[in-house]
C-alpha cells in the first residue's frame, strides 16, 4: 500500500516538476512582449494568449503536486496543535464534505466545457490570430482527475493515521524555514530552541529529506 501511495505521490511530482518550466518560458514571452512592444514599437498579436495559457497551465498542473506536499494555503493556527489522530479526523471530514463533491464537480464541468469548445474549434477572443484555446481547457478534465487520485492517497494516509497514531511517511521536498522553525518549536522550548539556534546558525534536526515523515 506505501509503494501504491508514494508511487502517486511521484506522478503528481513528476506532473508538477515539470510544468513547472512553464514559468521560464512565460517569463521568456512577457520579457520579449515588453520588450518589442516599448523598444520597437511593433506589440506581438499573440503575446496575451499566451501568457495566460502558461500561466494557467502552471497553476493548474502544480494541483496535485502542491497536495501531495501538503502545501496548499490552510488556517492552521488550531490545527497545528492538534495530535496526529485528530489532525486526520479533522482532514477526513473535511475531504469528504468539501473535497471529493469539489473535485467531481470540477471534472465533470469541466469535460463538458473542454467538448463544447473542441466541437466548435473555439478560438481566442482576445487577440487577432485568434489561437485553438481547447487544448489549453482540456487541462481542467485532466487535473481534477490528478487531484482525485491524490486526494485518495490523502483519505488514505488520514486513515492510516487515525489507525496508528501518527501520519505516514510522504515524499517531500526542501522545506521552507518557517516550517522547520514551528516542527523544531513543537519539540522543545522555544526559549531554548532560540539559543540553539544563535549558538550553532541552523535549527536542530534541519534536513532537506527525500521521504520524510509527518506534516
Amino acid at each position: 500500500m506505501q509503494r501504491l501511495l508514494l508511487g502517486i505521490d511521484r506522478l503528481s511530482t513528476l506532473v508538477g516538476q515539470t510544468f513547472a518550466w512553464s514559468i521560464l518560458v512565460l517569463t521568456g514571452v512577457v520579457v520579449y512582449e515588453v520588450f518589442v512592444r516599448y523598444v520597437f514599437r511593433a506589440p506581438t498579436s499573440w503575446g496575451y494568449d499566451v501568457s495566460y495559457m502558461l500561466y494557467g497551465t502552471l497553476f493548474m498542473m502544480a494541483g496535485a503536486y502542491a497536495l501531495s506536499r501538503n502545501g496548499h494555503v490552510r488556517g492552521d493556527f488550531l490545527y497545528r496543535g492538534f495530535p496526529p489522530r485528530r489532525q486526520a479526523w479533522f482532514d477526513l471530514i473535511l475531504y469528504i464534505l468539501f473535497f471529493f463533491p469539489a473535485i467531481f464537480a470540477f471534472m465533470i464541468s469541466g469535460w463538458f466545457f473542454f467538448a463544447d469548445s473542441f466541437r466548435q474549434n473555439e478560438r481566442s477572443m482576445f487577440s487577432p490570430t485568434g489561437p485553438v484555446i481547447w487544448p489549453f481547457k482540456f487541462l481542467i478534465p485532466v487535473v481534477g482527475l490528478l487531484l482525485l487520485l491524490q486526494g485518495l492517497v490523502e483519505v488514505v494516509r488520514c486513515l492510516q493515521c487515525i489507525r496508528s497514531g501518527a501520519w505516514p511517511r510522504r515524499l517531500s521536498d526542501v522545506e521552507e524555514m518557517e516550517q522547520q522553525i514551528l516542527a523544531a518549536a513543537a519539540e522543545k522550548d522555544p526559549e531554548e530552541l532560540a539559543r540553539e539556534m544563535a549558538r550553532t546558525g541552523h535549527i536542530p534536526g534541519e534536513r532537506a529529506g527525500d521521504d520524510n515523515s509527518g506534516r
